[in-house]
């Protein structure tokens, strides 16, 4: 199962403008900067154009864009080359910024754009998951972070507090 084939699905769709931008997040995302884990399924965060008049985002859109293709529909995923494939809007101030400062990287010389390594640590962070602790874990660790922006983007969010208490409970005592 190659990931190459959900890139240049993700490329041809943001060409066709199904979507103003995307960033894939999550587990995935995280690969790029960390080892790899077991994973079900790619996280990919998209950037809907706004709909003239409307309040709400509709995704029905890309969903048909993506079924005309052949692809098929499996609960919330689009099965991409054997990948489950999850279409994910911003949540916020914090996923509208990853989403805005995404890094473009090459992947078997295709172009794809991963949230930075500070964005995926602070939605760790903010999501406080036992597993996404367990993520901000390795990416302290693995110094791949740049602390500084990391520091600044936890502050900007408000996200001092939960960053506080992390510090606390896992890093205080490793010390």
């Amino acid at each position: 199962m190659s990931i190459q084939a959900v890139i240049e699905l993700l490329n041809e769709m943001q060409r066709d403008a199904v979507f103003a931008g995307y960033a894939i997040g999550g587990a995935v995302g995280a690969t790029f900067y960390l080892e790899p884990v077991a994973t079900m399924d790619v996280d990919v965060f998209v950037a809907f154009r706004p709909e003239p008049v409307r309040a709400i985002i509709n995704p029905q859109p890309l969903f048909r864009y993506l079924v005309s293709r052949g692809y098929t529909m499996d609960g919330e995923y689009v099965m991409v080359s054997g990948w489950p494939v999850q279409f994910l809007p911003s949540t916020g101030p914090l996923m509208d910024e990853a989403l805005e400062e995404a890094v473009t990287t090459d992947v078997e010389g295709t172009p794809t754009r991963v949230f930075s390594a500070e964005h995926l640590a602070a939605i760790c962070l903010e999501t406080g998951r036992p597993k996404d602790k367990a993520r901000l874990l390795q990416f302290i660790e693995s110094g791949v972070l740049d602390a500084e922006r990391f520091q600044d983007i936890v502050e900007r969010h408000g996200l001092a507090g939960a960053w506080a208490r992390f510090c606390r409970q896992f890093l205080e005592d490793a010390a």
